[in-house]
């Protein structure tokens, strides 16, 4: 493919957290441009001015215009987005339970 990919990772080298959320794009056989970053956390200002935050792994998903931090919550994201979770979820969006419910959070972290 010649179109660079949509989404960015950026990583640490042998950072735990980091190959979690490669395993799951390589799960999903999604293309993506892995950036590595300085060890020293505050010198890490390449994700502070992408993510608000100094704190790897960051993606930056240009599809949907979605950035963010946290493993967990990345793992999650590429679950609910590109994974087969997605029509469970409608995509992350709002959904309505059985009951009638909103099944949605108020955005908080996990």
């Amino acid at each position: 493919m010649d179109e660079d990919p949509q989404i960015t990772l950026y990583r640490l080298q042998a950072c735990p957290f980091c190959e979690r959320v490669v395993r799951v794009l390589d799960e999903y056989d999604l293309e993506y441009r892995s950036r590595f970053v300085e060890p020293l956390h505050s010198r890490r200002n390449v994700i502070q001015r992408v993510s608000g935050s100094r704190t790897a792994p960051a993606l930056v998903d240009e599809a949907t215009g979605v950035t963010m931090s946290e493993s967990a919550n990345i793992v999650e994201y590429l679950r609910a987005t590109y994974g087969d979770e997605r029509a469970a979820t409608d995509g992350g969006r709002d959904v309505e339970t059985d009951d009638g419910a909103d099944a949605a959070t108020d955005g908080g972290d996990a």
